[in-house]
């Protein structure tokens, strides 16, 4: 099981998490073997009111790229209408949002059956949960891995290693990560990349170009799950 995160808000975890399912799907599929992939999403806001609820669509594109089927709730327990800081939409409805809360609504049985499992957060490594409660928190209870996704854009060298410092200041492992490139006009974006492989601690588990396509199968030809 494995916490992805992201050097910001729209940085591209939910593409590459996909893309990392489908990646070990394909891998299953190619050694025929059964194994299961699951990706969740514990905290979501900005969600669609359907007739069956709230819905997040990074949610649902975790449970389209996983190949263990649980329902929606499992997937995704705390989901807010509003797109806001969820500790902003959970005060607003006085929801408990700490860690504690959180970690009592995961379906942690449910995701042992899982051979790949994958946690998205939301926003940052440091996303606020007030009372000056952090996601990060969940993480270490769970004490799990973590992976990075760097959105390639002006700044992100700055972004990577101060999210890798706290992380890795926060007592957790970083198993890899992944640059996503979300701005098509990055200037000098190889000698970015360069860099980062000279900053980073850790592994480079792919580099997804910025796609016409942005969805799993096509971000999922440039994953590379070897190091994990």
């Amino acid at each position: 099981m494995f916490f992805v995160t992201g050097t910001d808000t729209d940085s591209g975890k939910t593409l590459v998490s996909t893309a990392l399912l489908s990646a070990f799907n394909r891998e299953a599929a190619r050694a025929g073997a059964s194994r299961l992939s699951l990706g969740v999403k514990p905290v979501a806001s900005g969600c669609e009111i359907t007739e069956k609820g709230l819905r997040n669509s990074d949610a649902l594109k975790l449970m389209s790229a996983s190949s263990l089927k649980l329902s929606y709730e499992q997937v995704n327990p705390i989901s807010f209408e509003p797109a806001i800081a969820p500790h902003i939409a959970a005060q607003q409805l006085g929801v408990n949002l700490s860690p504690e809360a959180i970690l009592s609504k995961l379906d942690r049985a449910a995701f042992a059956q899982a051979d790949f499992c994958l946690i998205e957060g939301a926003g940052g490594w440091r996303l606020p949960l007030g009372e000056g409660r952090y996601l990060s928190e969940l993480v270490q209870q769970l004490n799990l891995p973590v992976i990075l996704v760097v959105g390639m854009k002006l700044g992100c060298l700055n972004h990577a290693v101060l999210t890798q410092e706290a992380i890795l200041a926060d007592g957790l492992s970083i198993a890899g990560w992944v640059a996503n490139c979300v701005d098509p006009n990055m200037s000098v974006f190889e000698e970015n990349l360069a860099s980062l492989r000279q900053l980073m601690q850790s592994p480079c588990l792919g580099c997804v170009p910025f796609l016409a396509e942005p969805n799993a199968q096509n971000a999922a030809n440039y994953i590379d799950l070897a190091p994990l």
